[in-house]
């Protein structure tokens, strides 16, 4: 990452990220004094093709209670995952307002990357949020700081977004091979059931689903953003290339 500039840095680690923690502030609360508090609580992230971190909450938990009485949050991605000294890795901290969303490409992207969210999502005290971003605050390791004023990626993204149910069934359909490769020789993972659940202008999301490692995802970055299906299909094909060469 340290040739990443900080901005898609950012969004790379965020779209890395299976889990976030959440931090809202406490709603009133009475006699407990809490109220005007900071929470944090784990949720599960998922990612818009802009990168606007989307999650799926309960009303009954104490977040979205915090969010429906003051919709400004905080959510803390870790990628320090696998560093042996984790604060030389990299997170990123995001900084904006969650707003409920009932557009189906959220619950859609949302669901592909955790599936077993499906068994609850359709109950009434569920909703899903997006989060727009209006700040973000980067620690690439120790000296790698950063504030960020233009988190979400602007590109154009809407013709990608519209081809993206079409790509993943195409490349899990017809190309399962190609993904296999993607996880085992390019990220370095040992082989499964991987498949593609996700496609947005910085990369591809794979998911393995066999029982052993279920849920289990990686992210497969491109060398450069990506439009329409098109863009998609040569930097995929690209890929592919380098996996079998290597």
């Amino acid at each position: 990452m340290t040739d990443i500039p900080p901005t898609p840095a950012a969004r790379a680690v965020a779209r890395a990220c299976r889990t976030a923690t959440l931090a809202t502030t406490m709603a009133e609360a009475g006699k407990s004094g809490q109220g005007g508090q900071p929470y944090a609580s784990l949720v599960l992230l998922a990612c818009d093709l802009d990168a606007a971190p989307l999650l799926l909450v309960s009303t009954l938990a104490e977040h979205t209670k915090n969010i429906l009485a003051d919709n400004r949050v905080s959510l803390l991605c870790d990628g320090t995952t696998g560093f042996t000294e984790p604060l030389t890795g990299p997170r990123v901290t995001l900084l904006g307002f969650a707003e409920k969303t009932e557009l189906p490409r959220h619950q859609t992207r949302f669901l592909a990357r955790h599936p077993s969210a499906e068994g609850y999502a359709g109950f009434r005290d569920f909703a899903f949020y997006r989060v727009s971003v209006t700040r973000a605050h980067i620690v690439a390791g120790f000296g790698k700081i950063h504030w960020l004023d233009d988190y979400t990626y602007s590109g154009d993204w809407q013709a990608l977004a519209e081809a993206e149910a079409g790509i993943i069934a195409h490349m899990n359909t017809d190309h399962a091979e190609a993904v296999q490769l993607y996880a085992t020789k390019l990220l370095g993972r040992t082989e499964g059931t991987w498949r593609m659940c996700g496609v947005d202008p910085e990369g591809a999301d794979l998911i393995r689903t066999d029982e052993s490692h279920e849920g289990e995802l990686l992210r497969l970055p491109f060398a450069k953003p990506v439009s329409d299906a098109e863009g998609a299909r040569v930097e995929l094909v690209r890929l592919v290339k380098q996996a079998r060469a290597a």
